[in-house]
């Protein structure tokens, strides 16, 4: 499996930036794809963006898409998600999953590895 840690959650207002990471270690993480999640109170896991693992294709949920970036730094097994124009209903726990495998899914049993979360809150 691949260990993750995310970082970079925060409470910020509506209209702001954040940008996450999701540092990766284990089995070869450069042939890892990479799921961003994230689940708000009461609410299931759901799919926010993903990246393969030629960092080429990427995929994003619709409601995300044009405000939010993913991408990946292979020399620091990090990938990132830029979130720009943050809204209230983006407050929601972010986790980042791998899939040994080129192709993106969007689906959470897709993943084998999670990492712990981190906090994004959004004030409006």
């Amino acid at each position: 499996q691949v260990q993750l840690v995310e970082s970079g959650g925060g409470l910020v207002q509506a209209g702001d930036s954040l940008r996450l990471s999701c540092a990766a270690s284990g089995r070869t993480v450069s042939r890892n794809s990479i799921g961003w999640f994230r689940q708000a109170p009461g609410k299931d896991r759901e799919f926010v963006a993903g990246i393969g693992w030629t960092g080429k294709s990427t995929l994003y949920a619709d409601s995300v898409k044009a405000r939010f970036t993913i991408s990946r730094d292979y020399a620091k097994n990090t990938v990132y998600l830029q979130m720009n124009n943050l809204k209230p209903e983006d407050t929601a726990v972010y986790f980042c999953a791998a899939r040994p495998s080129p192709v993106i899914r969007p689906g959470r049993t897709d993943y084998d590895s999670w990492g712990q979360g981190t906090q994004v809150t959004v004030s409006s």
